[in-house]
């Protein structure tokens, strides 16, 4: 008995030494807080909802609310000014709207991308996701040399010959549409380019035919679940520990898993047929091969990179441009003036043709306009991040190194000091004979980490919009909202819901 008072009485005492030491380690925390506050408080930012916790709250209920936290952003730059100051625990975040800041910081190799960010997305809830690859890669070394490795692949020549299978995979688009016209059925336009985004990233990339609009797939719901998840992972720092979080935490990682072992597997079965002198498929993940085999000192960290990097094509090929088509559709419902004018072009420069050149493609001017404008008012990719090594000015506002800098084209592109009238849809902002936006649109970032893919993207879209429009005509569903859903890349909430019909040309000739 005396032996368990003696075991009950050390650890009553252990308990109590470890309630101090927490005591101790929390109010150390809180020091630096007030440290960091001390340091910073002089850059404009709006109130804080708590010490610890910064303005996190505030980020939280908008996205628990359903809502869009980028206009949460804007809201504040609006009320602060070109440098806004946000507190999340001891991070310092400067949503920076100067364009000369945004011109020095992006154009320079010597800014890093931010830790905070980019850690989490190395993992997401403790399963590695986009890993150490062209997107998430700070240091300038490990990026540079995947980069010399991927750009072959990416080439202006080389995404000449990926035409055929845009027009092809685009042509089942249209078949699919089709039958939705003869049938009077609704279409939800963002599943549908979803579909055929997915299916184009696949072969052009991967060489698989995936086929989704007549199949059914793992894939699309997986990188769902993973945007979703960065989304959270990233703005809630204690998310995954709240129980009513676990099961949408492991789908998470079960998501993370299905991606990343599919990458493994095509990547592997594409190395050992490279090396069998087998005949394989022309396609990017056969040039990326060849292009590193030529490379020195390739490791095993290396092939860890291509899996990271096969995540982030599959993920950014398929998102970024189905999401553009459907807010690009959604604009040209709401305008028809618009619609009209992109329509003729398309009539004058295709004609009845099915398959579209890449000489057709540059024939489209003002389509080009229309896309770009799309990308103003709706940037997929809503902005990036660099973290401040040394002391910087902006704007007048002397700003101590250790921050990060996010700049945000979503806030930009929305703003009146930028682009007159700015929630108007007109596409001659970007006519080939108007000024430039002076380093305030960006939807694919700028300087030497700016997207690898922009080009490959904006071709595709080009030739599903200009087929879409050559063959039918469509008209938003009554009473569906249009509001912007924010879940990692920004889509259209409604999903674009249209009637589809095909294209009476002997109407339009009568009314023109």
């Amino acid at each position: 008995m005396a032996v368990f008072h003696f075991i009950l009485s050390w650890a009553a005492q252990i308990l109590i030494l470890l309630l101090i030491l927490s005591c101790f380690a929390f109010l150390g925390f809180c020091c630096y807080i007030k440290h960091i506050h001390d340091k910073y408080d002089h850059i404009p930012g709006p109130p804080r909802d708590s010490f610890l916790l910064g303005h996190s709250p505030s980020m939280l209920k908008v996205m628990k609310g359903g809502g869009n936290v980028h206009d949460k952003f804007k809201e504040w730059v609006e009320a602060c000014g070109p440098v806004c100051r946000i507190n999340i625990l001891h991070y310092i975040i400067l949503l920076v709207t100067c364009p000369e800041t945004t011109k020095e910081v992006l154009l320079s190799p010597k800014y890093p991308k931010d830790k905070f960010l980019y850690k989490r997305l190395f993992y997401l809830f403790s399963e590695r996701f986009l890993g150490n690859g062209l997107v998430t890669a700070q240091d300038h070394g490990v990026w540079y040399k995947q980069r010399r490795i991927m750009d072959p692949a990416f080439s202006s020549l080389y995404l000449r010959g990926l035409m055929g299978t845009f027009n092809e995979r685009a042509e089942k688009m249209m078949t699919k549409l089709a039958e939705m016209a003869d049938n009077r059925t609704e279409a939800k336009m963002l599943h549908l380019f979803n579909s055929v985004t997915l299916d184009v990233i696949a072969k052009v990339a991967f060489g698989v035919d995936l086929d989704l609009l007549q199949n059914s797939s793992p894939f699309p719901k997986a990188i769902e679940a993973c945007l979703k998840g960065m989304t959270y992972y990233i703005r809630d720092s204690f998310f995954e520990y709240k129980p009513k979080n676990r099961q949408f935490v492991n789908e998470v990682r079960e998501a993370c898993r299905l991606l990343r072992t599919t990458g493994a597997k095509w990547i592997n079965e594409r190395q050992t047929s490279v090396r069998n002198g087998d005949d394989v498929p022309k396609d990017i993940l056969t040039q990326i091969i060849k292009t590193a085999g030529k490379e020195e000192n390739m490791s095993k960290e290396d092939e860890e990179f291509m899996v990271d990097n096969f995540v982030t094509f599959f993920i950014a090929g398929q998102e970024t441009t189905a999401n553009q088509l459907a807010f690009c559709v959604m604009e040209l419902g709401r305008n028809p003036d618009v619609l009209e004018k992109v329509k003729k072009e398309v009539d004058d420069a295709m004609g009845m043709k099915q398959e579209i050149s890449y000489e057709d493609l540059e024939k489209l001017v003002y389509l080009s306009q229309v896309l770009k404008e799309t990308l103003r008012i709706y940037p997929i990719g809503v902005g990036t991040s660099r973290d401040i090594p040394n002391d910087i000015v902006i704007d007048g506002i002397h700003v101590p190194a250790g921050v990060t800098i996010f700049f945000n084209s979503y806030i930009t592109g929305r703003m009146e000091k930028f682009f007159k009238d700015p929630l108007k849809f007109d596409p001659d902002r970007f006519h080939p004979d108007a000024p430039k936006p002076y380093y305030c649109y960006y939807p694919f970032a700028l300087g030497p980490r700016r997207c690898l893919g922009q080009t490959f993207a904006q071709m595709e879209a080009k030739v599903v919009m200009a087929k879409l429009l050559q063959r039918f005509d469509f008209t938003l569903t009554p009473g569906q909202t249009f509001d912007v859903q924010d879940c990692g890349t920004l889509k259209p909430k409604s999903g674009v819901l249209c009637s589809i019909r095909y294209r009476d040309y002997k109407k339009e000739k009568k009314e023109q």
